[in-house]
């Protein structure tokens, strides 16, 4: 029996949980802050559904099978074209704009490398029924202020419009979006080989053209309208050869990078106003954005980002059990921390030695040990012990609740 984890996916231990929570429930209220609502779609789709939504290179990615019951299925690629879908189906039932947010796992199989899973966690917001320069510029607001809210500082959003790119193949506009990776000679040589371009001299004129291509005056309305939102005018930079690959994008994309972490951005979207039109049946206009969680995640780490306590246990304090005959006060002292809203953890075998209750505490980083020995119990008292500077006082369980609150 091979007792690991499949390549690719991965356990959080309690740790990386932690950090995992932090992240989604500090998003979960900025996205609530600007009108976002929650979603949550399974993880088979039908596979006609999700084929010929992501392009050539989204197509090799997806894992597709037959179930036992010998439907075509394939999990879930993104959570665009789910949410499409959702859109299409309870079309009648939904607010116009419809305005959601959803974080769950998205599967792909993918080459792995740091930063790149074939499962993870993937984070959209999106604003579906509106095509308005505001809309497209709250996307960008809300996805600058989630990343403000971790801490992040030095944020920068690269942003074009895809109508620079009008007139040419997806596989053009493919090659182009691959620059930073592979310089201009590797777009120029790739634009010959894939037959794009008839010469390297050729090729050079077209991308030459799109680097000197204006902003469009779409772009400029979305940028007067972020400097309003409060997003810094330095923040947002404009940049013609961004393509982002997926074939369903319409007009404004854009994607987000952090200065000191050099993986990749950190998210990444646009207008995409015809997809959810191939299952609706009319026209819908949509624009949204899909996070990196776990590049986020990476990148709090690489800076520091995380707050102490999310770092540290969940309980505030261990409550020790002194003896058999002191566990029903060490419970007593347990519950009434837990009403006053305190998380402490109690130690539930009366038999251990203390100096094995006060290891267990240090392991799980636990800053507080609570005993109530004999000498406490008389006094009415408890022996507050501080784990990480090795000191301690005696304190009457109403001082204990108060020093436990600050």
């Amino acid at each position: 029996m091979n007792i690991q984890t499949l390549k690719g996916f991965r356990d959080f231990l309690s740790l990386d949980a932690k950090k995992r929570q932090y992240v989604m429930s500090t998003w979960q209220k900025v996205f609530e802050s600007y009108g976002f609502e929650p979603l949550v779609t399974p993880t088979l789709e039908y596979d006609e559904l999700l084929t010929g939504k992501y392009g050539e290179e989204g197509e090799k990615l997806m894992y597709r099978f037959v179930d036992n019951g010998e439907r075509k299925v394939a999990m879930r690629y993104d959570q665009t074209v789910p949410t499409a879908r959702v859109v299409a189906q309870y079309q009648s039932q939904l607010p116009v704009p419809y305005k959601r947010y959803q974080i769950q796992n998205v599967f792909r199989a993918d080459n792995t490398q740091r930063g790149r899973y074939r499962e993870f966690t993937q984070c959209d917001i999106d604003t579906i029924g509106l095509n308005s320069a505001t809309s497209d510029a709250e996307i960008v607001a809300t996805v600058y202020f989630a990343f403000k809210a971790l801490g992040f500082t030095s944020t920068k959003v690269l942003i074009n419009d895809r109508v620079v790119f009008e007139g040419l193949a997806p596989e053009a506009i493919a090659t182009i979006d691959k620059l930073k990776k592979i310089g201009e000679e590797g777009v120029c040589k790739e634009l010959v080989s894939r037959g794009i371009s008839s010469s390297e001299e050729e090729a050079k004129n077209l991308l030459q053209s799109i680097i000197d291509a204006k902003a469009s005056q779409r772009l400029e309305e979305i940028f007067a309208v972020l400097e309003t939102m409060g997003v810094p005018k330095d923040a947002v930079i404009y940049s013609p050869t961004l393509a982002r690959g997926l074939d369903y994008y319409t007009g404004m994309i854009f994607e987000i990078e952090i200065p000191e972490y050099t993986v990749g951005s950190v998210a990444g979207g646009g207008r995409y106003d015809e997809l959810i039109g191939m299952f609706a049946g009319r026209q819908i206009p949509a624009v949204g954005v899909a996070f990196g969680f776990d590049r986020t995640i990476d990148a709090m780490d690489e800076m520091g980002l995380f707050p102490s306590e999310v770092l540290q246990a969940s309980a505030k304090a261990l409550v020790t059990i002194f003896n058999k005959d002191l566990g029903q006060k060490s419970l007593e002292v347990s519950t009434k921390l837990r009403s006053q809203n305190i998380p402490v953890e109690l130690w539930l075998d009366d038999n251990a030695k203390m100096d094995k209750q006060l290891k267990y505490a240090d392991a799980k980083k636990i800053p507080f040990a609570i005993i109530i020995g004999p000498e406490e119990a008389e006094k009415n008292v408890v022996t507050l012990k501080n784990l990480a500077e090795r000191t301690q006082e005696q304190l009457p369980l109403e001082d204990l609740i108060k020093k436990l609150l600050q």
